[in-house]
């Protein structure tokens, strides 16, 4: 390729890498994508058919002296090797976010959190096509938003952003931003700084404008104390939601009977007419129903659709019951506080699937449950030493395995009819599996064997 001072290269060529260079060339950019490991097939094809070079197995270094803007995918640490050389060449670096929201005007309902993003963002967007909007689903779920700014633009897009892709924004706005909760997570990434991690969420507020929304969980003593300190910083509008009001001006509780909405509608809604159960759900249907209600949606349409949604696969996913015992795939659960929420959801004696890539977990949270709920327990990684150290000497049967075929036998070997297999790993899935959903699919498929033996 010739020297071009327009170049702009894109690292990783998963979803968002992709998604990125189909935008730039639609722009007249010139675009190389650059991965460290193997290109998915249909992804060579998608870039073959599109005319844009790409490598893999490893980064070349011709594009430092001719980038004028690097594209990182998420899952890229800024201290790897070619990060590091990005960076000493002074070449600009965004996320595929902050690029795709250059090129479309829509309005963005931005969520971000721990726990109950995906859950959250599909609950909005099913509120939102419920109520006739032109809306869609990007980040971490569904295509990435500068594939569907490419291919066309909507009026309004339901993002769901992890702390990496805000780690890579400048000027993206948030019109609507959803803070569910901050616990700890990733802290591998963030040197075991935990208000690194913090501040890396909180970037989803820095462009909002007075006219915007703020909804975010006032119960999360993190998330609290972090705002006061950043009251001066936030323009936009507040909505907090909380388990129940006390003497705090919040815009959504519950009574343990009831959600309420106070602002900018007031409206109520029985807890057993809600579609999903379970505290964090309520917490996750607080939060859809404020964004839905700053956007304008009748409080009828939100209703409605809190009681006809259907759920998120890989998380507390009911896959079927084998001889009275029941499996649960929760396989999204990919750290401490998701898996607690699993767990205290769990109402039947339960034989808990967990480990993985540990990212710094702190097991401490979960272990009274572990306690009260619990049967028996299997690890299931390559490495699980530190689920040794930190469960065993609660003196439940215990097996360890290193495949999902034999984690799902050692736990039906525990069961017995009444019981739950529950797959919440608290882990990343990388260890064994190529992602949570690779491992949810396993699950699942490992259940219909034992169904059909």
């Amino acid at each position: 390729m010739e020297k071009n001072r327009k170049l702009i290269v894109i690292l990783g060529a998963g979803e968002s890498g992709v998604g990125a260079a189909l935008l730039a060339v639609a722009k007249g950019m010139d675009v190389f994508v650059s991965d460290a490991g193997n290109i998915a097939e249909r992804y060579k094809q998608e870039l073959e058919a599109h005319g844009i070079s790409y490598e893999e197995g490893g980064h070349s270094k011709w594009w430092l002296e001719q980038a004028v803007e690097v594209i990182k995918s998420p899952g890229i640490a800024d201290e790897t090797p070619v990060m590091k050389e990005v960076k000493a060449c002074g070449i600009p670096v965004i996320s595929e976010i902050e690029f795709a929201g250059r090129y479309t005007q829509a309005r963005m309902i931005c969520v971000t959190g721990s726990n109950g993003k995906t859950t959250t963002v599909s609950l909005v967007y099913h509120i939102l096509k419920a109520a006739g909007v032109d809306v869609a689903l990007a980040g971490n779920v569904g295509c990435s938003l500068a594939r569907q700014v490419a291919a066309g633009d909507h009026a309004c897009y339901v993002v769901e952003l992890s702390s990496f892709q805000l780690e890579g924004m400048y000027d993206f706005r948030a019109h609507v931003a959803v803070l569910l909760n901050v616990s700890p997570d990733h802290l591998d990434r963030y040197g075991g700084e935990m208000m690194r991690y913090v501040d890396a969420k909180l970037r989803i507020v820095q462009n909002q404008q007075p006219g915007d929304a703020l909804v975010y969980w006032a119960d999360d003593p993190i998330i609290g104390g972090r705002l006061k300190e950043k009251a001066s910083e936030v323009e936009a509008a507040l909505y907090p939601f909380a388990a129940e009001t006390g003497e705090r001006d919040v815009a959504a509780w519950t009574d343990g009977e009831k959600l309420y909405w106070d602002r900018p509608v007031a409206f109520n809604m029985e807890l057993e007419d809600l579609a999903l159960t379970g505290v964090h759900n309520y917490y996750n249907s607080m939060a859809a129903g404020l964004s839905a209600l700053v956007s304008g949606v009748r409080s009828d349409v939100i209703r409605e659709a809190l009681g006809t949604f259907k759920g998120v696969e890989h998380r507390l996913e009911k896959v079927g019951m084998v001889k009275g015992v029941e499996f649960i795939n929760d396989s999204k659960a990919t750290n401490v506080n998701s898996a607690w929420y699993a767990l205290h959801s769990m109402t039947k004696p339960t034989i808990l699937i967990l480990g993985g890539k540990d990212k710094g977990n702190d097991y401490a949270e979960i272990i009274p449950l572990v306690k009260e709920k619990c049967k028996a327990l299997v690890y299931m990684g390559l490495h699980n030493e530190k689920l040794h150290s930190v469960f065993d000497p609660l003196g439940l049967p215990v097996h360890e395995v290193h495949s999902m075929v034999d984690a799902v036998n050692a736990a039906y070997g525990e069961a017995v009819e009444g019981d739950v297999v529950l797959l919440s790993p608290c882990c990343a899935s990388f260890d064994l599996f190529t992602s949570y959903e690779d491992r949810g699919q396993k699950f699942k498929a490992c259940v219909e064997e034992l169904r059909n033996r």
